[in-house]
Parts: structure tokens; sequence; C-alpha cells
């Protein structure tokens, strides 16, 4: 556990406290000047946000208003905003990094990690989410298996969203460092206070407006940096020629091919992992039972929207590693050092540890730093050997920032304002998410039930507005644990295999079985919680557990996690089913509305076979399958 309380035990405060002066001072050497042009672009978006909070204001007054965004979001942009919300900065930088760390094995997080589960939740889950009008997936649980099951999962999500709220605030932060020089700390000041202002005043809806402006930036500033560099290496048949020469293997280009065995791929996973882990798991457990998504889904007009919503974020989801998994490729062969040879990334541990002041990431100690690569990295022999060669002085980059660094390398005068733009409003439209999340899980499943049930409908706007500053502030602080993960992905991945992989254990069994009992539930969703948590740290403790926490001592922590989520979910399913057959279930007919088998489904008008969901479903499928065929 000590990964997820690490920040509140006062190690995280203490390290934030003691290089405070570092971290404000604006000692980072830019890597590119803005211009006129870039700041005004940069300047409008800011413009735009903040006017898009104070026009929404006026429309945000009730809880149904702030929380659910009046429950009147089209198809379009109820989907648009779905697949937003799970576009920040986070997923482009954190990608781009993976990318650079595992090859093409990065694209199952956006294809079979995301493509089926998001097709279930449209098809099969989204009438019990919408018809029961929750307000939160807590709120699902509160329903289903009583009051104990929803406090347990309000306060291990409230937790949850504080820590990727953090993640959002490094990656910004990390963006603004390499390309402005500005420090990790004012950064972080600067985005932290602008999303707080326009979430606190437009609530919901003010984030899904900003997704959808934030979707169509992204598409426009990011795009430019894989068609540029493609060019430049020759295209697609150009790239695989230069990574095989510097790498030495083509299986930074097979998406199945080497995942039967573990060591014959970057990331040292096996096929089962993926499929299993990361494609039931870990895929499930976020895009159905994750508040931050549901969410935006919830906020339709009507069921049928609701249903749309998540097919066609899945056509957009599928497009995506083209401007996030690419330019990580790219950098493989495309960033260089001044020297002209090629530029070698590193874990964000290893910069923490190689560096004497973060703020700059400077190799201050040869000898450290070898002995943190040693210990902490993957990487081989030969690529430390080129870390190392460099003279003490010079400055190591993190996987992190691979993407900034192929913006500043490609986007000129204009361009590169328009980038850092896609990225400033990746980062927004990521913690506004999470902060607007974690404002009405707050508020409706801790504070109204444990605190003031009786309060009115102003008083628990007024509470949510507040519950968000709040969120931001802690999240500031969380965003330093991230400083000791080896990558954002790395990182965010563990968080989803301990808090979102018991939940969907306890959520399926409880909308598939009418068996599963209110106990069950609650001991489910925390023992997964805990065993999962027990897992990391054991792994962490003692890194020779990774053998068998992953099924292999070739495995990274990528692998790790995947397994790690998988093992998880068998252990809450245990739980729940031995718990249920030990204890006294409800009666049917308290199940209507929340099981399968229990329910009577709402019927819908007759529409022409275009318009229905299946058929579309049906597409998605058929374009997913010839992905995975084409880049298998």
């Amino acid at each position: 556990m000590m990964f997820v309380f690490q920040f509140v035990t006062g190690s995280v405060a203490a390290g934030f406290f003691s290089s405070l002066p570092a971290l404000l001072a604006f000692n980072a050497e830019p890597l590119a000047h803005l211009r006129k042009l870039d700041i005004m672009v940069i300047a409008l978006y800011f413009g735009m946000v903040l006017w898009i909070g104070f026009y929404l204001k006026g429309r945000s007054n009730t809880g149904e208003e702030f929380f659910m965004a009046g429950r009147e979001m089209t198809a379009w942009i109820a989907g648009l905003s779905f697949v937003s919300a799970n576009l920040g900065s986070l997923e482009l930088m954190g990608w781009a990094g993976s990318a650079y760390q595992y090859g093409i094995l990065a694209t199952h997080w956006y294809w079979i990690g995301a493509i089926p589960a998001m097709l279930f939740l449209g098809l099969v889950m989204m009438p019990f989410y919408y018809v029961s009008k929750t307000h939160s997936v807590p709120g699902y649980l509160n329903l289903r298996y009583g009051e104990h099951a929803r406090v347990l999962a309000a306060f291990s999500f409230a937790l949850e969203m504080i820590l990727m709220s953090g993640v959002n605030m490094f990656a910004m932060a990390v963006v603004m460092k390499v390309v402005l020089g500005w420090s990790i700390t004012f950064s972080i000041l600067v985005s932290a206070f602008a999303v707080t202002l326009y979430v606190a005043l437009g609530g919901l809806r003010s984030a899904i407006f900003n997704e959808v402006l934030q979707f169509v930036l992204i598409w426009g500033g990011a795009l430019l940096v894989p068609i540029l560099g493609l060019v430049q290496a020759g295209g697609w048949t150009g790239l695989k020629t230069k990574i095989l020469a510097n790498i030495g293997s083509d299986s930074y280009f097979h998406l199945w091919r080497d995942t039967g065995s573990f060591a014959a791929n970057p990331m040292g996973v096996h096929w089962t992992g993926i499929v299993f882990g990361l494609g039931f798991a870990i895929s499930f457990g976020y895009w159905t039972t994750d508040f931050l998504v549901v969410q935006r889904v919830l906020a339709a007009r009507n069921l049928r929207a609701a249903r749309m919503a998540p097919i066609i974020g899945s056509f957009f989801k599928m497009a995506v590693p083209f401007i996030v998994i690419l330019p990580g490729l790219l950098g493989l062969v495309l960033l260089q050092n001044p020297d002209g040879s090629r530029r070698q990334l590193v874990g964000e541990d290893v910069v923490a540890a190689c560096s004497a002041a973060s703020a700059t990431g400077k190799i201050e100690d040869p000898a450290a730093c070898s002995a943190a690569m040693s210990s902490k990295s993957n990487l081989s022999a030969a690529a430390q050997r080129q870390v190392l060669s460099a003279a003490p002085g010079s400055e190591l980059h993190s996987y992190n920032q691979a993407l900034p660094l192929m913006m500043v390398r490609y986007l000129g005068p204009g361009l590169l304002g328009l980038g850092i733009t896609a990225l400033i409003a990746g980062f927004m439209s990521g913690m506004a998410g999470n902060v607007s999340a974690f404002s009405t899980v707050w508020t409706y499943d801790i504070y109204k039930p444990l605190i003031n049930k009786k309060g009115s409908d102003s008083h628990y706007v007024k509470v949510g507005r507040v519950s968000i500053v709040a969120g931001v502030i802690v999240s500031i602080f969380a965003g330093y644990i991230v400083q000791h993960a080896h990558g954002i992905m790395d990182y965010v991945q563990a968080l989803f295999s301990i808090f979102i992989a018991p939940l969907l254990g306890v959520i399926l069994f409880g909308m598939f079985w009418k068996r599963a009992t209110r106990l069950a539930g609650f001991l489910g969703l925390l023992f997964g919680i805990v065993f999962s948590a027990s897992l990391f740290e054991w792994v962490h403790l003692s890194p020779a557990a990774l053998a068998t926490v992953a099924l292999s001592p070739d495995a990274k922590p990528m692998a790790e996690n995947v397994f790690r989520a998988l093992w998880a979910f068998v252990f809450t399913a245990i739980v729940v089913v031995v718990v249920s057959l030990l204890t006294k279930p409800r009666p049917v007919a308290e199940l209507d509305g929340l099981v399968y088998g229990a329910t009577t489904l709402p019927k819908e008008e007759p529409v022409p076979f275009y318009k229905r969901e299946w058929m579309w479903a049906s597409v998605v499928v058929i374009i997913f399958a010839a992905l995975n065929i084409l880049f298998w």
C-alpha cells in the first residue's frame, strides 16, 4: 500500500518542500523559444476555456445541471466527450513514451484494451446505469449492494481520481519544462488555477464542452508530428528499416506475432496477459465502471443516445494510435543529440536518481547514474553506455518527453503554439474530467450520505464547487509521486490494476448474478483492492517477485500491471462467489432495474437499420479485426 498512500505518510510532501527552491526556479534550459504567434494561439485557447466556464455558469445552478450536465447531451457530443475524457496529455505523452519503450505493443491499450469494452458498455450495461438515473457508479453499488459498498467504492474512487489528477498535472508540467524551461511547480500551479476556475464555474457541462474543443485541437495540433516524422523517416517502410538497424529487432512492429513468448517482445508480456489482463480486467474495468468516462455517457439526453455514444467514440478511439503511438516509434530514430548521435531516453525514476536537481534533469554524478540505471532501468548494456557517454552536466530526457521533444523538432512558429495548445487542452480535459468526477462522487456518495443527508440542492452544488478546489489542491501534492515511477503509463496502469479490476468483478457479478449478496459485494471490493495493492508492494519491496506476479523474469513493469489486474479480478470473483453462497440473497423483486433476468428493459422506438446500435457496432468489429490482422 506504500504506493497508494505515499504522499499521505509525508515522504512526498517532505520531498516537495525540501526541493521547493529548485522547483520554483526558472533554471531549466528551454528547447524552443515561442514566437508571438505561438503565444497568441496559447493565450486564445486559455481565453476560450475561461469564457466557456463563465458562459455556462448560469446553466449550472441545480445539481442535475452541475453534476450531470442536465442530461441533455446528444449522442455525438457525449461520444466525443467520452473518448476525449481518455485523451488527455497523460495519454498523449504517456503512450508516446510507452511506444518508445515497447514499440507497437502500446497500441493494444487503444484496440483490444478499449474497443470490446466500449461496445459492451453501450450495448449491454448502459440500460442499467441510465434507467436507474444514478449520478455515479458508486450510486449503482448502493442500489445493488447497499450503503457500505457504495461508501467504500466512493472513497477508493475519490483517491484514484486525486492520484490521476496529479498525473495530469505532472504531464503538463513536463511539457512546460521541456518546451518553455518553466519549473515543474510553477507549471502545475498555473495550469491547476485555470482548470479549477472553469470547472468550478460550469461543472460537468463545462468539462464536456472543453473536451469536445480539446478533441479538435489535439487532432489539429498533434497530427502534424507523425506526418512530418514519417516523411523524414522515409515512410512506414523506412521507419521499420531504421528501427531494425538501431534496435536490432523487428518485434517493435508486431501486435501479436511475438507474444507467444515472454522474452520475444519488448514488453516481456504473454498474449494471455494482453487478452485477459488488459483486454478484460483492465479494459472492461475502466470503460464500464470508471465513473470518469461513464459519467459522460450518463449525460446523454435519452437511452438511445447513451447507447450510441460509446459506439461513436470507438471509431475515433481506433484512430488515436496514429497521433499517439507513431511519435514514440519515430522518436527511436529521429531524436538526436547535438553531436548527431541517437538520443537515448530513460525512465522518470532514472532521471530523478541521476540528477542532483530534479528541475534540471542534468547528470551531476555519472557513477551514481550508472548505479541507478543498473537497479531501476530495463535498458540494455549498450543503451546504458550511450547515456553515460555524455559528459557530466548534459541533460537527461525521460520517456515521458518523447512527444514534446518531437514537437520541438518538427513544428515551426505558429504550429508549435498549436501543438503546445493541443497538449495543454489534453491536460485541461484530463484533469477537468478527474476533478469533476471526484466532485460528483464526493458530494453524492460521501458528503450527502455520511455528513449531511438533508441539504438543499443548491447546498450540494456549493459543496461540489468547494470540493473541486480542495481536490485540485491535494492533486498538486499527488503529482510529485509520478517522479518515482518508471513512466507515466506504468504509473496509471498500476492504479487501474489496484482500483479498477476489483470493482469490475463486483459490478459484473452484481449485474448478471441474482445470487450475489450485499456482504459479498462489500468484502469482494475491499479484499480485492487490498490484494492487488499487496501484490504491487510485494514486487516493490522484492523485485524478484516480478517473475511470480507476471509469470516471467523477462516481464517489464507494464506486463506486471496486466497480470496483477487479472489476479485481482480472479481473487475478487472468488470472494464474491464464496461469500454469496454463505449468505442470504435479496428477494428477486428488489432487484428490478439492477440485474439481468430481474429487469424489464425499456422499449425503444423502432428506427431505420442505419441508426441501430447493433449495426454500427458490427462495423466497428469489422474494422477492429482488420487492424489487428494488418499489424499482426
